[in-house]
């Protein structure tokens, strides 16, 4: 018959996490999460406690669940769960006492919705990766992506008076419907381009170019070119024009001047924008309309495309490891999501360049 653990058995259990190499043990030991201490209190706004109810839990520790949401695409109730079931959670958080469930959790991160807070939370981390060294270097990569919500299944009346920015009548009187529909998302057409090996031969059958529909929103970020960190970033619906983001997305503290982007921010209202801000325009050339691509247009599209394609690696770290899903609805609230996913890709990548900085 086991006995109660004791203090050494969990002593015991963290050194076999840290042996295996507790990726969230790293992390902890590299961000500094006290940094967001103050926009979070600022942001909280917590009047005065009544007498006899529950003490609020630490906003960092709050946040910090926010992180493992970010991290490994967790609901409230799945949060609530691996907190309770993972070790590894629980020495990162710090826990001593009780597990703040999935109501606070909600709670909290509506609060941070509210107050629009999670530009000041970046802003916050920016400014400590900026004194410890990690200055936007290089230039900078602007791109976007489609992230998916839930599909909504709504009549062709409902959808125009959606498009049109008002509430279907249908739903007037049933608000507890109404509350469960995402009026903010939209659908687009996400393009896969099909390619054609050299040498193939021109009788084969040829690959067909692919436009798949999507629901959701978008993900805008700017990267800087040095390090790989995200410096800018915003959300929007997913049918929004992605260059008309150029000009919120491009940043001054840069310390290189070159821009590199897709065909997509090509126009003369963003070249004129990077002209009079002295940038150096790397933004791929369009092919003209029915004519085929000039070979110095195609050379000069490849030597962009070797730059940019490193934006290719946050989206996938983003899609892939971290799984980013839009569960909520609302642009808000989506906004949250992914500027908390932003974080989340910075912290990890702070991780990868303090460990490869530092000395044998």
């Amino acid at each position: 018959m086991t006995g109660q653990p004791g203090f050494f058995d969990l002593s015991d259990r963290y050194e076999a996490l840290s042996a295996a190499g507790d990726p969230l043990e790293r992390l902890s030991s590299v961000v500094d999460f006290e940094v967001f201490r103050g926009p979070l209190v600022a942001a909280l706004r917590r009047g005065p406690r009544r007498k006899g109810g529950r003490p609020p839990y630490d906003p960092v520790l709050m946040f910090k669940i926010l992180v493992l949401q970010a991290l490994y695409s967790l609901s409230d109730e799945a949060t609530e769960f691996q907190i309770r079931d993972r070790l590894s959670f629980q020495r990162f958080l710090g826990l001593e006492g009780a597990v703040p469930d999935a109501t606070p959790v909600w709670l909290f991160r509506e609060r941070l919705v509210k107050a629009k807070a999670i530009d000041k939370l970046f802003a916050s981390f920016d400014a400590a990766l900026k004194d410890r060294g990690y200055l936007a270097m290089g230039g900078q990569i602007i791109d976007a992506t489609v992230v998916p919500a839930p599909k909504q299944r709504n009549t062709e009346e409902e959808k125009a008076a959606i498009k049109e920015g008002c509430i279907p009548e249908s739903w007037k009187d049933k608000p507890a419907k109404a509350r469960q529909k995402d009026r903010d998302a939209r659908w687009t057409l996400n393009y896969s381009r099909a390619k054609v090996k050299e040498g193939t031969d021109p009788r084969a059958f040829k690959p067909v170019d692919l436009a798949i529909p999507m629901f959701g929103y978008k993900s805008h970020i700017g990267v800087d070119r040095t390090h790989g960190l995200i410096r800018t970033w915003d959300a929007s619906a997913a049918n929004a024009h992605d260059g008309a983001r150029l000009s919120v997305l491009v940043s001054r503290e840069n310390t290189a001047s070159g821009v590199w982007a897709d065909t997509a921010y090509r126009s003369k209202k963003n070249e004129a924008f990077l002209a009079k801000g002295l940038f150096t325009s790397h933004i791929h050339q369009k092919k003209p309309l029915k004519k085929p691509m000039p070979e110095r247009t195609a050379r000069a599209n490849a030597r962009r495309s070797a730059v940019r394609s490193a934006v290719e690696h946050v989206f996938a770290g983003q899609k892939h490891r971290m799984g980013l899903f839009i569960r909520t609805i609302g642009i808000d609230r989506a906004r949250i999501k992914i500027g908390m996913t932003n974080l989340a890709y910075n912290f990890q990548r702070l991780v990868w360049l303090e460990r490869r900085s530092a000395p044998a």
